[in-house]
């Protein structure tokens, strides 16, 4: 057998049109997808649903490739991997869809549209006139010509019925005779419409399990009719929750700020953490952990812990999983990250290094939330202490109710202390060592507060024991120096 139609082997896809961006919404289809298939050592699909010439948007299947692999959802088969199936783009594969609307042809199940455009926008005026839906089976004509192939090609509903299915992760769903139309299965143009594409794509590349959003459970019935007529299985199926504006008012679209997802990318979101975030909207674990590597992921997924209600994509939330993953990361990897965000002119200051960077580095790290919080930082003069020469406002030098003489006072105590140390020794705990008993003696705020003014010119900056480490005794001295 086949191993792409071998029943026993969990087949998925994701299918995405190529009409601009992918969001949100459909990264976390595709996630489901794949790690449905990992789970249990099968085959996850990139198909590529283009039929729809007119919405097709240039550069767009470039743009999903690059959106699935920085996420790391690589794909066994793809516009890249032609399988035994064939291509896995739609529009390469016409040919297939032929046989199968001629299969309906010969039973009685598909006529070629005998109506102008204008014909069936009276025929729906009428309708809307009257109060009633629109159904283009009410103007189904009694005899039929032979399709030339140059007409749109409507299937013929063989049965207005009840239909009823058992979703994964719904349950039991069905709809009623009103969902029954006479649709179009093949455009004027020889493109066939999803509704016959993506049943007969599913049959050819062996998909057993389909995930999908859940604005298409209206139109299941009308596939489900379609399966019948062919003589097709249809594949297991669950339906995903929407993903919700955070004030949960509706769906969250690109009007409400669903953005590309390379857009979080290049705002320095780790895409693990955006997967363990999305991984989220809509499923449960099952216990309270709430970090997870794609990996972890992978081992406890399972379809009937998707939840039917939507959730909510909040960005604060986000932040919060994003700064977790930060967290996992090597100090290699942090170092090569904070380097790519970092503001060119900062690159280009006489004290950037290798050494003070990896000095800095749990400074640079500690207060963000993605990468790009690196960047705001260095261009608001954030990073300034560390990378150019700060001035002191001397007004703003003396702690409270100390005066100025009374400060540098402290200072100069402070300056013969530092001295003392060995530069081999210079490090956050043996400056705090040498420095303390002299809060002790004359008040932290006394003591601490002009240093840390001096050190980096700032009301607000890191403790001046890590200050002084990251910049080294020699520059540290300096500015304490510089003041006196």
């Amino acid at each position: 057998m086949n191993e792409i139609h071998n029943k026993s082997k969990i087949v998925t896809r994701f299918a995405p049109s190529p009409t601009g961006f992918v969001h949100i919404g459909g990264i976390r289809t595709a996630l489901f997808a794949y790690l449905l298939a990992r789970q249990n050592n099968g085959t996850f699909i990139l198909r590529i649903e283009d039929t729809d010439r007119a919405r097709v948007v240039e550069g767009s299947l470039n743009h999903i490739q690059e959106s699935l692999r920085w996420l790391g959802l690589e794909w066994d088969f793809g516009p890249d991997k032609p399988g035994s199936f064939g291509s896995a783009i739609q529009s390469e594969r016409l040919e297939t869809y032929l046989p199968w609307a001629q299969k309906l042809i010969d039973k009685g199940l598909a006529y070629p549209d005998p109506y102008t455009a204008e014909e069936v926008e009276a025929f729906r005026q009428k309708a809307q006139e009257e109060k009633r839906p629109f159904l283009y089976r009410d103007h189904r004509p009694e005899t039929f010509g032979t399709w030339d192939g140059k007409t749109a090609l409507r299937y013929k509903v063989p049965e207005i019925k009840r239909y009823e299915w058992v979703d994964e992760a719904r349950g039991k769903l069905s709809a009623g005779p009103e969902a029954l139309d006479d649709i179009v299965i093949i455009k004027a143009d020889g493109y066939p419409v999803y509704a016959l594409a993506h049943i007969i794509d599913d049959y050819n590349m062996g998909v057993t399990h389909i995930l999908r959003s859940d604005e298409w459970i209206s139109s299941v019935p009308r596939f489900m009719s379609l399966y019948e007529s062919l003589g097709i299985t249809p594949p297991i199926q669950a339906t995903l929750p929407p993903i919700l504006r955070d004030d949960r008012t509706k769906k969250l679209g690109k009007r409400d700020g669903a953005k590309d997802v390379l857009d979080y990318k290049k705002e320095g979101y780790l895409a693990s953490a955006l997967l363990n975030y999305l991984a989220l909207i809509g499923w449960n674990p099952g216990t309270d952990q709430e970090i997870f590597t794609l990996a972890e992921l992978v081992k406890i997924f399972s379809l009937d812990r998707i939840q039917k209600a939507g959730g909510a994509f909040n960005e604060e939330k986000l932040d919060w999983i994003n700064r977790e993953h930060i967290k996992l990361l090597t100090d290699e990897e942090k170092l090569s990250s904070v380097i790519e965000f970092l503001p060119e002119k900062i690159k280009q200051s006489k004290y950037y290094s290798p050494e003070i960077m990896t000095r800095a580095l749990d400074i640079l790290t500690e207060r963000i939330s993605k990468w790009s919080d690196i960047t705001v930082q260095g261009e608001a003069g954030e990073l300034d202490w560390i990378f150019t020469d700060n001035t002191i406002d001397e007004s703003k030098l003396a702690w409270k109710n100390s005066t100025l003489d009374e400060s540098k006072k402290y200072l100069n105590e402070v300056q013969i202390a530092l001295e003392t140390i060995d530069e081999k020794n210079w490090t956050k705990e043996s400056i705090k060592d040498i420095i303390w008993p002299l809060t002790e003696k004359y008040g932290r705020g006394e003591v601490l507060w002009p240093l840390r003014f001096c050190l980096t010119g700032m009301e607000k900056s890191p403790e001046p024991f890590t200050v002084m480490e990251i910049l080294g005794k020699n520059r540290s001295l300096e500015r304490v120096k510089k003041v006196l």
